[in-house]
């Protein structure tokens, strides 16, 4: 049996102590991207932080996993849920993909393993995303995953020396089990 972990193209797994230049060079295609801006980290900040992440007690239904190709073994992302509110039945969630990876299916194949197991196994009720406005990819792998926009906030966040709308995107777990099937391969 395969794991429920593994997809066609990619596995999900905990971070380890030795991605943490995939964790710096994500951080920095996310920059160019123009979708996150923080101070600069130091090599061996990164490699602190891979290694606390590495032995990390899992934080309820907050966690982050890697995106590794099945393939070729490389991490090739980042996905994980940010905001987990059990009682109320809803969690938010992100992925970030390599600037050289962008387009091949990572994201949307990562999201429904992602999206399966806290729907199907943690009983999840809602999924949220939220999303600049400007990253149209963003925007479009979600409406293909089955998501809708539920509201934009305007001028929310100021980044890059200008304020930017933040679009709120969402799933609920019934409308996702009529897209995707266990079994079913996710859309590219």
């Amino acid at each position: 049996m395969t794991s429920f972990w593994t997809g066609e193209r990619i596995r999900l797994r905990g971070i380890e102590p030795d991605d943490w230049g995939a964790l710096m060079r994500f951080a920095t295609d996310e920059e160019r991207l123009g979708d996150l801006l923080h101070p600069p980290r130091s090599a061996e900040g990164y490699r602190t932080w891979a290694q606390a992440q590495a032995v990390a007690e899992a934080d309820g239904d907050r966690f982050r996993l890697v995106i590794e190709d099945v393939g070729t073994g490389e991490a090739v992302g980042v996905v994980g849920s940010h905001h987990a509110d059990p009682r109320a039945g809803w969690f938010e969630y992100g992925v970030t993909i390599a600037a050289d990876h962008r387009g091949r299916g990572y994201a949307a194949e990562a999201v429904v393993v992602l999206l399966r197991f806290m729907f199907a196994e943690r009983r999840y009720h809602k999924c949220g995303a939220r999303i600049f406005a400007h990253n149209e990819a963003s925007l479009a792998l979600h409406r293909r995953l089955g998501f809708v926009e539920e509201g934009r906030l305007r001028d929310h966040v100021f980044l890059a020396g200008g304020y930017r709308d933040l679009v709120l995107m969402g799933i609920l777990a019934d409308e996702f089990a009529a897209l995707h099937s266990p079994s079913e391969r996710p859309p590219r």
